[in-house]
């Protein structure tokens, strides 16, 4: 078969290209969107002061390690919905959703105890002081927006379950858009708003999600989904809360560990410098921009894995996942390219309105890190494609655990020690960083390869959790 009959085939097929991105691109916009306001929030501070900068992604890395236990536990939702969905039990969906609420009522009352102890952890972790109280503004808001996140996770985790995704992207889109606009306004002090600096920034970023679940409550608890999915069953069921708990927790510390992980990294590099701090997280919003659209590939796969697993047919989700990759790989080798050939470009928007001649020797720095980047980035695409797939099957131990050991052995312990008591510098740091990745993305396609997720499931034949 000739390159472009293969093409063809795999477009047409079931499992093929044409399937995976009819429910892959209203995610990718969706997550892309997120990479979007990250990138735009993080403008706005450059051009704000270096100091905002240099907190933004510190505190909210902080922030969202703390809300990602939660995040990725309720958000598992979608992988019972999707087994659910493809057993044809879709009178199961609403029982499985209503056991994420506990799970975001605790995570608001968790983050809320953890603001007065901003000012000291931020002291603890040693940046300089005009950085530190940035820090702690910005992480005391974020703190307040816990539950409303947390929910609407669980909400777009029943949509995506289902294969609906266009609702997720459209509710996303104009929270996003809503976000951007506070983040003018309050940041700057624009149209007779208040200038708030970074705790504008925190306020538009609690704003934006609360009116996202909102807006999924609207769509959830209206008449298309309530009687067919049976959205209003709320009465408490030990034994599916039990099951989410059980698949969900652990996806749940994944996320949790993976991201505590990297804010590790983040605060120890700021022990290098201001502009040290400055340049990496300037050079991981940039990766942002290829890295979260892909994250849209990843949520199809496991919700298409989890459809197939349910309908009890693995040569479907081998052929989803197979598609998934192709494309994620052709996706994350261009934007190498251009991290490797013309990492410039990325930093313009930065430079527009900053100071140049501080800005000048961060962007130098970020120049040379992205170039590490662009060494890693097609191994992301094994972490994105494979660890969804068998997590999409509930093989999320697994990743919990390998998550946890090369977290700990590979990027955090190391670091460590290349700064604190080898006196490394940001290329050493940012070598074992790649590390880290280019071992989980070999760890996740070998796991996937031995073929022990094909026998998963989250739910029983039977129907319950």
């Amino acid at each position: 078969m000739n390159p472009l009959s293969f093409v063809r085939h795999r477009w047409r097929a079931e499992g093929g290209y044409r399937q995976v991105l009819v429910m892959a691109i209203p995610l990718i916009l969706s997550t892309g969107s997120w990479s979007l306001q990250g990138f735009i929030n993080r403008m706005f501070l450059v051009w704000h002061s270096p100091e905002s900068l240099a907190a933004a992604m510190p505190a909210g890395m902080v922030n969202y390690a703390i809300l990602s236990i939660f995040i990725a536990t309720a958000g598992y939702v979608s992988t019972f919905v999707a087994q659910y969905h493809g057993a044809g039990q879709d009178d199961k969906v609403g029982g499985v959703l209503w056991q994420s609420v506990p799970i975001a009522l605790f995570a608001g009352l968790a983050n809320c105890a953890l603001i007065p102890a901003a000012p000291a952890f931020f002291r603890w972790v040693g940046h300089v002081p005009a950085v530190q109280a940035e820090e702690v503004t910005l992480f005391r808001i974020l703190c307040l927006g816990a539950l409303p996140v947390v929910m609407a996770s669980a909400f777009s985790g029943m949509l995506s379950g289902l294969g609906r995704t266009r609702p997720v992207m459209v509710v996303t889109l104009a929270a996003t858009g809503i976000n951007i606009l506070l983040d003018y306004l309050l940041i700057f002090g624009s149209w007779g708003f208040p200038e708030l600096g970074i705790a504008g920034a925190g306020w538009a970023s609690v704003t934006s999600g609360c009116v996202q679940l909102v807006a999924y409550a609207v769509l959830i608890f209206g008449g298309r989904y309530r009687h067919p999915y049976r959205t209003l069953n709320w009465r408490p069921d030990r034994k599916a809360f039990r099951a989410l708990l059980r698949f969900g927790l652990p996806s749940g510390v994944q996320f949790f560990i993976d991201t505590v992980g990297f804010t590790g990294f983040i605060l120890l590099v700021g022990r290098l410098g201001r502009n040290e701090l400055a340049a990496t997280n300037l050079a991981f919003n940039v990766n942002t921009i290829a890295f979260m659209p892909m994250i849209g590939i990843g949520i199809t796969v496991s919700v298409l894995v989890g459809q197939a697993l349910g309908r009890n047919d693995p040569a479907l989700a081998r052929a989803s996942v197979r598609s998934a990759f192709d494309m994620t790989v052709l996706y994350m080798g261009t934007v190498a390219a251009l991290f490797f050939l013309v990492p410039r470009v990325f930093l313009l928007p930065f430079a527009a309105a900053s100071d140049p001649a501080s800005f000048r020797a961060i962007a130098d720095l970020t120049v040379a890190l992205l170039r590490f980047v662009a060494i890693y980035t097609l191994f992301d695409a094994c972490n994105i494609i494979f660890a969804s797939a068998i997590k999409g099957a509930g093989d999320t131990r697994f990743v919990m655990w390998m998550i946890l050991c090369m977290s700990v052995g590979i990027l955090v312990i190391p670091s460590f020690v290349a700064i604190t008591w080898l006196s490394a510098g940001v290329y050493v740091c940012w070598a074992i960083a790649s590390l880290y990745v280019v071992s989980l993305g070999v760890a996740f396609f070998l796991r996937y390869r031995q073929g022990k997720w094909q026998a998963m499931r989250v739910i029983s034949r039977g129907g319950s959790g």
